[in-house]
């Protein structure tokens, strides 16, 4: 028999195959204006989540996030899902881990290939698709606690989510978690802690903090987008000797401003 009889022949009923979705972490650095113009815009960093609008979970906020069409791929599929609930097609989209715990969804056996990505303040308006009655961008924090969990809060105005994790383990400097309690749909308060992990593990090397701002931006604004993503508070002339090999600057200054114009610079390529 050779490979093409083998493949005529071959039965893919034998297995039993699970469905695919892909879940997305988008992040983006919410800015609060001062009334105190010598003093920088605050700087927070906000996760966009969809509160579903049918079963399972009606109601619940959740990642936004679909299943995978045929002929496309897991990455394309969250391209996809990511524009239809932001209206922004993301630079790139990061790897986050792949969830497949067995009852991870009532439905059936479903797998979940989890991205995290960066979204401009400047460029995004949330959406909302079938699968949603809402959308908004929520403040986040986590922080570990006194008997060594961790605390996964959301906030957007009066609404306050919360969940208590546990880290399974940590590989390839990526860490996982295992969800106690969680007022998420699904298991994406997991997906939540271990995309913010890998977020804040890219920080020091910058690979996607540029991602919240334009083109051009202040330094200033750098450091407050790269504080609060790291959870790192540094000096303004340490943090300059810091991102010096990845910025050049630029001949033009900020316009609009109430004090002396700050110079603009971008990202370094290269």
């Amino acid at each position: 028999m050779n490979e093409s009889e083998f493949l005529a022949a071959y039965d893919m009923s034998r297995y039993e195959r699970p469905s695919v979705t892909a879940d997305i972490a988008a992040f983006m650095m919410r800015s609060e204006q001062e009334d105190n113009y010598r003093k920088d815009a605050d700087a927070h960093l906000s996760l966009l989540l969809i509160r579903r609008g049918g079963h399972p979970f009606k109601d619940c906020w959740a990642l936004p996030g679909g299943f995978l069409q045929r002929g496309e791929t897991l990455e394309e599929c969250a391209m996809r899902e990511i524009r239809e609930e932001t209206s922004v097609l993301p630079i790139s989209l990061m790897p986050v881990g792949v969830f497949s715990a067995p009852n991870r969804d009532p439905r059936g056996w479903i797998i979940s290939g989890a991205f995290a990505c960066v979204i401009s303040e400047q460029s995004v308006k949330p959406l909302f698709g079938d699968d949603a009655a809402d959308a908004g961008w929520f403040d986040i924090d986590m922080h570990k606690t006194d008997d060594g969990r961790f605390e996964l809060i959301l906030q957007k105005d009066e609404i306050r989510l919360c969940a208590i994790l546990t880290e399974k383990n940590s590989r390839f400097g990526r860490k996982e978690f295992i969800s106690e309690s969680s007022d998420f749909a699904f298991d994406h308060a997991q997906i939540i802690a271990s995309s913010l992990s890998a977020l804040q593990g890219c920080a020091e090397s910058f690979e996607m903090i540029f991602g919240f701002l334009p083109e051009k931006f202040t330094l200033s604004a750098l450091q407050s987008v790269w504080q609060a993503a790291s959870g790192q508070a540094v000096q303004a002339a340490n943090f300059r000797r810091k991102i010096a090999p990845f910025v050049e600057q630029t001949d033009e200054y900020e316009s609009g401003a109430g004090h002396r114009p700050a110079r603009l610079y971008k990202q370094k390529k290269g």
